[in-house]
């Protein structure tokens, strides 16, 4: 049983797959980094200075300062952070875009780059030079 598990844990998919998840949650979370750090403060400044994290809409409740007493007053809708995920969205979403758009064209290069006949090309050349040649 124990064979059977060291040969289902090491499969090559498996491990592929262990590697894509590891570096897909990396990957998320610099975004979220770049997403937070670097270009909200930068939109926020375009706008008016607007943190985004801080935007809600109370529903219930006292008028309240802050979303944390928002919250704790009653019914808000925190519109604020939806907002910094839809732009983490859209940012991982171009990204990878990008990737795939850029993997595409080294496949479409190598492609091109096999400059070799195959064989069934090279047998039809020498026929038709032997139909020719009648």
């Amino acid at each position: 049983m124990l064979k059977e598990f060291k040969e289902f844990a090491l499969k090559g998919n498996m491990v592929d797959l262990a590697i894509g998840v590891i570096i897909g949650g990396a990957f998320g979370r610099l975004v979220e980094s770049i997403v937070a750090d670097i270009m909200m403060p930068i939109i926020g400044l375009l706008t008016g200075g607007i943190d985004f994290s801080n935007l809600y809409l109370q529903l219930s409740g006292a008028p309240a300062p802050t979303l944390v007493a928002a919250r704790e007053a009653g019914a808000t809708i925190a519109y604020g952070n939806f907002i910094t995920l839809l732009i983490n969205f859209l940012i991982i979403a171009w990204v990878l875009f990008m990737v795939v758009k850029a993997m595409n064209r080294f496949k479409r290069k190598e492609v091109a780059a096999d400059p070799t006949p195959t064989k069934e090309a090279v047998l039809l050349t020498e026929i038709r030079d032997l139909l020719a040649r009648r």
